[in-house]
């Protein structure tokens, strides 16, 4: 089992989860987050610390396109230790639908 970051994060980007990460496998992207399912050691400590809920086990329904997306982005953005502040509009973009086709960048973040 590995945790993934799912569409929820995306346009929000709340970095809570990756102060708590014993592993550091979270990688930054311009407006989400994705975990490393390779690196992940299933310890669920960051799934509580999400105000968005955008982090989910893969045992759940239908989260197989997360794990690869989680590990397609991974591979290709800077890793992410520190806790920064959410995005400027996050609360607002929170729990919105359709935010993949909306606000999804493949921009890599700044890292840290």
């Amino acid at each position: 089992m590995t945790y993934v970051v799912t569409e929820n994060c995306i346009a929000c980007k709340y970095t809570d989860c990756v102060e708590v990460c014993p592993v550091d496998c979270f990688y930054e992207g311009e407006n989400t987050l994705v975990i490393h399912p390779d690196e992940c050691i299933d310890c669920g400590v960051c799934e509580p610390e999400c105000p968005a809920d955008a982090i989910r086990p893969d045992t759940e329904p239908d989260m197989e396109k997360w794990v690869e997306f989680n590990r397609k982005y991974a591979e290709l953005w800077p890793v992410i230790i520190t806790k920064k502040d959410q995005l400027p509009d996050a609360e607002d973009r929170d729990g919105e639908e359709g935010k993949m086709e909306k606000y999804f960048s493949e921009a890599p973040g700044e890292g840290g």
